[in-house]
């Protein structure tokens, strides 16, 4: 009966009202013009899952720093599930040569042939075991902002120190769909914005990023549409990686970029960091370029994951749709290797041409 009694009472001190019958309002209602009902308008009770503890937390400034990140590459088991002793290997010579960060599960990563549980846990796992060495920056973002939340709110719970987000690609939106999107996982934590058209389809123009930028979590963006556009946000004091590997050494020097988002830095993290911290070096910069433009012929990681299994430190194991380049480029990186000096490379085995057979294509994984 109490229970009856308190339900009751919350009837009457609600807004809502049942309607009331009477004949008057009958009369009334066959009078008047039909008008739809107005959809009701139901309060956001969302609110994001986030911790304040700031024993271990990074803050966007931290973030901001960074000259050298390296978007890490993830080997597999022959069947097809993730390397970790490799895996840890390739992490430790990044900070041994002087990265400061890591994007785990990019692009690079291969975070686009993960399922979420994976993906996570491959962050989990970096932040356990590297986590007090390295920032170490999830690929949490996705085209669906429910995703993005939900792999944001994962990505933070599980230690990570910031997040890298991607603009919603395929099925596209507006500009003003672009910021709302941004908005909704910025609250969670320190937010790299990545920014790259060709891959997308959409650029983020400098009116998003001015937008979102008012928000103290942004630390900065990866931008690959060119170092004009780098320019265009340094000289209004927003933090920039370059996202392309043959113009971050002007971007850094010439362009105001505070450093690279790398795929190269796999392979010569020494160099790289070089690049990065000692100011111009056009030689340098110059004796690079060829093993980047071999990079890139194909779309990354084709060319990464090869060259990583020619210097064997990762198994020659590739997810599909990746393949491995023909053996005529496998061929020209050994002898890029040579050229730039074995002792650049990360690993300490000899480079060697893999035979198309020392590959093992998974389907299944």
């Amino acid at each position: 009966m109490a229970i009856l009694k308190s339900y009751g009472a919350c009837l009457r001190e609600s807004s809502f009202q049942f309607p009331r019958s009477h004949r008057i309002d009958n009369y009334k209602r066959r009078n008047v013009k039909w008008r739809s009902p107005q959809a009701a308008i139901i309060p956001d009770f969302h609110l994001p899952m986030r911790s304040f503890e700031v024993k271990n937390r990074t803050s966007a400034e931290d973030i901001k720093a960074l000259r050298l990140i390296t978007a890490i590459k993830t080997p597999y088991l022959p069947d097809g599930r993730f390397d970790l002793e490799a895996y840890d290997g390739l992490v430790n010579m990044q900070i041994e040569n002087g990265a400061e960060g890591v994007i785990v599960g990019g692009t690079t990563g291969e975070g686009q042939l993960m399922s979420w549980d994976e993906h996570i846990m491959l962050i989990g796992h970096t932040v356990n075991c590297f986590g007090g060495s390295v920032k170490v920056i999830g690929n949490t973002g996705s085209n669906s902002t429910r995703e993005a939340i939900h792999a944001t709110e994962q990505g933070f719970a599980v230690g990570m120190h910031a997040a890298l987000h991607i603009n919603p690609y395929y099925g596209k939106t507006s500009l003003e769909g672009l910021v709302s999107h941004f908005n909704s996982v910025l609250p969670m934590g320190p937010t790299i914005i990545y920014n790259v058209p060709s891959r997308t389809g959409q650029d983020i123009p400098p009116r998003v990023v001015n937008t979102v930028a008012q928000s103290p979590s942004l630390a900065g963006i990866k931008e690959c549409v060119g170092n004009d556009r780098i320019e265009q946000y340094t000289g209004n004091g927003i933090v920039v990686w370059s996202g392309n590997d043959d113009q971050c050494h002007d971007a850094r020097w010439s362009h105001g970029a505070t450093g690279v988002i790398s795929v190269t830095s796999n392979l010569v993290p020494g160099l790289m960091h070089e690049l990065m911290f000692n100011g111009k070096n056009a030689s340098l910069n110059a004796k690079l370029l060829p093993l980047i433009q071999w990079l890139f012929e194909e779309p990354n990681p084709i060319g990464l994951n090869t060259a990583l299994a020619q210097l064997g430190v990762v198994r020659p194991v590739f997810r599909l749709p990746y393949v491995p380049l023909p053996l005529e480029k496998r061929v020209i990186f050994v002898e890029l290797v040579n050229e730039i000096g074995r002792e650049n490379f990360v690993g300490e085995k000899d480079v060697r041409v893999l035979d198309d057979n020392d590959f093992i294509l998974v389907g299944r994984y």
